[in-house]
């Protein structure tokens, strides 16, 4: 076995999973990155990716694989960067075992991160909410699976990681009725659920059946939904809401857009930025403010403060439609 492989193998069983302790979200990302990597290696130099070395993985051959990602796979500045951290990660660790490849993993080191523009995020409303529920086909058993996943998804705020990672025993449907779940940094936090969500969830952990072990939410296999599969099953639901409300339309349904839906529907109700990152999860609470600039109901309420006393509070509307027609040109 040539350096790498030994290297990369060793990243993972000594650094990340006996030094670090990584999560096991942190160990899938990490190793998806390099799954990717040595494919694209191998589809590039013809290398099988157990014969490796570190040579192989110049600067010139990174940056060539994070153009791919954006070009050929369509990945964003962001999921971009988070390669490339993993990448660093592994880089960093070489260089204590191969010194003799100073020279080059400094290079690879010395790649910088993509700026970009951060987007407003993106949420659904109470009525798109209400659609996408109702989109499943709840005379099967994987219409019922997906509308409790959408239903706790919305309400609970979770990240497709965490949903994912439920078992049928981190649901408690008695009395406090609510959801434990791990999230990033090994964080385990619990989530309160309302009547209408406990309802669901207790009908379908039911039907489920299964050990406390086993994941809340299986294929027909039995075996945990993906990533992958999540996005598809939120895709089909979105496109078959989107029939019956027009609002739907154009936008990309995600697990983390039901994860923004929540945050912003505790924000609606007045609950504190503070509260709202500890039901998500963040680290820092400024985290959270993302939600304060895509809220525009708060900004037309501070507004409204400020409106002189002799003008009428509330939006320009043209007095004319042809006048409307030009406005909106």
């Amino acid at each position: 076995m040539s350096a790498f492989p030994a290297t990369l193998q060793a990243f993972f069983t000594d650094r990340l999973t006996r030094q670090r302790q990584a999560s096991p979200q942190t160990i899938a990302s990490y190793r998806d990155t390099f799954r990717l990597l040595v494919s694209f290696v191998q589809r590039e130099t013809g290398k099988a990716p157990s014969m490796l070395g570190i040579e192989d993985l110049n600067a010139s051959v990174i940056s060539a694989f994070l153009d791919h990602l954006e070009a050929e796979r369509g990945n964003t500045h962001r999921t971009r960067n988070a390669r490339l951290g993993a990448i660093r990660s592994l880089f960093r660790y070489a260089a204590l075992r191969h010194p003799e490849h100073a020279e080059l993993i400094a290079q690879v080191l010395a790649i910088p991160q993509k700026r970009f523009d951060k987007a407003t995020v993106s949420f659904l409303t109470a009525s798109e909410i209400d659609a996408l529920l109702a989109a499943p086909d709840l005379t099967t058993w994987e219409g019922r699976r997906d509308r409790a996943l959408i239903l706790l998804g919305s309400q609970a705020g979770l990240r497709v990681s965490e949903l994912t990672g439920l078992n049928c025993g981190d649901v408690s449907l008695g009395d406090g009725a609510h959801v434990r779940c791990a999230g990033k940094g090994r964080k385990q936090r619990a989530v309160p659920l309302t009547r209408l969500t406990a309802t669901v969830l207790r009908e379908w952990t039911r039907e489920r059946g299964g050990r406390p072990e086993d994941p809340l939410f299986p294929a027909r296999t039995g075996r945990r939904l993906s990533r992958d599969a999540i996005e598809r099953r939120l895709a089909t639901h979105a496109a078959a809401a989107a029939r019956k409300c027009p609002t739907l339309h154009g936008k990309h349904v995600s697990p983390h857009v039901l994860r923004h839906s929540a945050a912003m529907a505790l924000l609606h109700a007045g609950v504190d930025t503070s509260v709202i990152a500890l039901w998500l999860g963040h680290a820092d609470v400024r985290a959270t403010s993302v939600y304060l600039h895509a809220d525009m109901t708060i900004k037309e309420r501070a507004l409204a403060l400020t409106t002189p006393a002799s003008v009428r509070p509330g939006r320009y509307h043209p007095p004319d439609t042809l006048l409307a027609f030009l406005e909106n040109l």
